[in-house]
């Protein structure tokens, strides 16, 4: 394969990412949640290192989320069958997921609830 140009990688990525909001339902629940806390930390002033939280758990969530799609796309390719190991895949990546929404849960209640209850 040759070189591509840093444009192209940044296409390639763009479109990977509008890919994955519509098509991909939990992608676009994952991406609305995010919408919500971002008016939510605009609404209660959020402070400079609260923000910084915000934004690395939203990422989080968002980039695992994608890279569970990518699995789950890798393995359909794979196996167009029933096999074990890849339902463990497919599991394990969608135990991240929900390791990583859980953690932004706990995220949010840490960040809103201190403001919510002044």
């Amino acid at each position: 394969m040759g070189k591509t140009s840093l444009r192209s990688s940044f296409s390639y990525a763009i479109v990977g990412i509008i890919y994955a909001l519509v098509r991909e339902r939990n992608m676009r629940i994952h991406f609305l949640a995010a919408c919500a806390a971002v008016a939510l930390g605009i609404w209660l002033d959020i402070s400079r290192m609260e923000w910084g939280l915000l934004s690395l758990t939203i990422t989080l969530v968002i980039a695992v989320e994608m890279v569970n799609t990518a699995v789950e796309k890798t393995v359909d390719i794979i196996t167009g069958e029933y096999h074990p190991l890849a339902k463990a895949a497919k599991n394990v990546a969608a135990g991240a997921v929900l390791l990583t929404a859980i953690n932004a849960l706990v995220m949010a209640y840490i960040i809103f609830v201190p403001h919510l209850l002044r």
